[in-house]
């Protein structure tokens, strides 16, 4: 009997974060391990439809990196980084696209409209989701707080791509006939070119454009943490932007954090980075009081 009456307490704590977010939208950017280990997968899966049942609209947006790299390397393709980014030929890019667009959305899709869901697979190029631009060296250096060597200055990334405007009217027709967006991140330029475009820069665009009320970003690690190395469960705009300054975020977390940055700065409540390596991350953070990860507020 006690075990029932935690499971029912564990529901009514839920209850007033449910009053609170029914018919929001929340953004998640799933990648990491959550979305490599096959018990991860299916309980991410679970979460996005329980939040869609219960009145929020969920939005989310797909990394693929290591998958990417498989295939490249399955096909002899050398991969080239500057800066941290993958060096995109046209060659390159069709392989890009077919496991972004194809392989991992399709695979995501799935499996959430086989947990009861309705979601419905796409990339930026779909109704002008994601209008693209290449991506310099230098804006990449500067969001990344580095300086450029001179050398580098115009360095080309090849078809990877930034983001110049996001129209979100298909988003909204979609929420609107209760589907799940399932967002690969490719964009598409004003002469009809591919760009491979970094997920956690859409997933911030996006939520950006929608209003979300919240950004949550899946990673592999518990969130932020100070120059000490000790886990922050909250953080500020304002002190997440002196970290940045100051170095103690480095590299890997910086393209989260700017995205998180950008998303709060366009009118985005909130922005979360969890540990997607625990089972149910995404539930554990919006419906309960501590949370797992650390939350970015205005």
């Amino acid at each position: 009997m006690n075990k029932l009456i935690r499971k029912a307490n564990v529901l009514i704590e839920a209850l007033p974060y449910i009053r609170t977010f029914r018919g929001k939208t929340i953004v998640i950017k799933y990648g990491g391990n959550a979305m490599t280990e096959s018990s991860l997968k299916e309980r991410f899966a679970q979460d996005i439809v329980l939040l869609k049942y219960v009145g929020l609209n969920p939005v989310i947006i797909h990394g693929g990196g290591p998958q990417i790299d498989e295939m490249l390397d399955r096909l002899g393709i050398e991969s080239k980084f500057l800066y941290g980014v993958r060096v995109t030929n046209e060659a390159t890019m069709e392989i890009v696209e077919m496991v972004l667009a194809g392989k991992i959305n399709m695979e995501i899709t799935d499996l959430i409209n086989r947990h009861g869901g309705s979601a419905v697979g796409l990339s930026g190029k779909d109704g002008g989701l994601i209008l693209s631009k290449p991506l310099t060296a230098r804006a990449w250096a500067e969001s990344l707080e580095r300086d450029l060597d001179e050398d580098d200055a115009e360095s080309d990334f090849g078809f990877v791509g930034d983001i110049e405007k996001v129209d979100p009217s298909l988003l909204f027709k979609l929420q609107g006939d209760h589907y799940i967006p399932v967002i690969a991140p490719i964009g598409t330029d004003r002469e009809g070119n591919t760009y491979n475009i970094n997920a956690d820069l859409v997933a911030g665009a996006i939520a950006g454009a929608l209003h979300a009320e919240k950004l949550v970003m899946m990673t592999d690690i518990k969130g932020i943490r100070d120059a000490k190395g000790r886990h922050l469960s909250t953080v500020s705009r304002k002190d997440v932007q002196r970290m940045v300054k100051k170095g103690t975020i480095t590299e890997g977390m910086l393209p989260k954090v700017h995205a998180c940055l950008d998303a709060l700065e366009q009118g985005v409540g909130k922005a979360h980075i969890i540990d997607g390596r625990i089972p149910h991350a995404i539930l554990l953070e919006v419906f309960t009081r501590k949370g797992i990860g650390t939350e970015i507020t205005a």
